[in-house]
């Protein structure tokens, strides 16, 4: 008797019928889209801009210039002849070993951040920075560079200068006065902090309504 052919390794449901599996991909992504509107939902009622970041705005010289859709963050001010520009990044404000052990949302963590002095010329320094934890010192410098044209700004491999902390001390005490007076404060670190933090959170909700629009599409 002829034996009919095994279909080797064929998997139960590998030739469901095309309108079957265009079924299913549908009742997944409508499953998806359903779990995003209840995820929108939830951030959204449990959001509220931190104080720092409104009181700060109302009464700081620098004007803040952020882009929806971009991490990156600065805030502008003109000083004299000079600009001073400060930039950073948003932040994931939570802590996944936190997270697997139970806990909350961390304490606050270090932004790093840029000071950037320019003159009209074109010439600056660059003072690389993080913010830290405390109330009197809220800014720490890891080191500065300097600049003489834009090019030489733009210039990835350009020299960053020593480490901040091997400078002569007398020199470090002067360049930290020079960014107090540029308008470095504690204000501006807690800003900074927030507004990383506040940041992510926007950009996630937008990242979740996106991906709904996509779904439903």
């Amino acid at each position: 008797l002829a034996v009919a052919p095994r279909l080797g390794g064929a998997r139960p449901g590998a030739f469901a019928p095309a309108g079957l599996q265009l079924s299913r991909r549908f009742s997944a992504a409508s499953k998806a889209v359903k779990v995003l509107a209840s995820e929108i939902k939830h951030e959204e009622e449990q959001y509220e801009q931190a104080k720092e970041i409104k009181n700060f705005l109302k009464n700081s010289p620098f004007k803040l210039v952020e882009t929806p859709g971009d991490v990156n963050m600065k805030l502008e001010r003109e000083l004299g002849e000079q600009t001073v520009c400060i930039e950073w990044q948003l932040t994931n404000p939570f802590d996944p070993e936190g997270d697997a052990e139970g806990g909350e949302e961390m304490s606050k963590e270090a932004t790093e951040l840029t000071v950037t002095v320019e003159n009209k010329k074109g010439s600056g320094m660059i003072f690389y920075c993080s913010t830290q934890t405390g109330e009197d010192h809220r800014f720490v410098i890891g080191s500065v560079r300097t600049y003489a044209t834009a090019e030489e700004k733009d210039r990835s491999s350009s020299y960053h200068g020593p480490e901040f902390e091997d400078l002569d001390d007398k020199l470090q005490e002067a360049l930290d006065e020079y960014l107090a007076e540029l308008g470095m404060c504690t204000e501006i670190c807690d800003f900074v902090d927030a507004m990383a933090i506040d940041k992510e959170q926007r950009e996630y909700v937008q990242w979740l309504k996106s991906a709904k629009s996509v779904l439903e599409e």
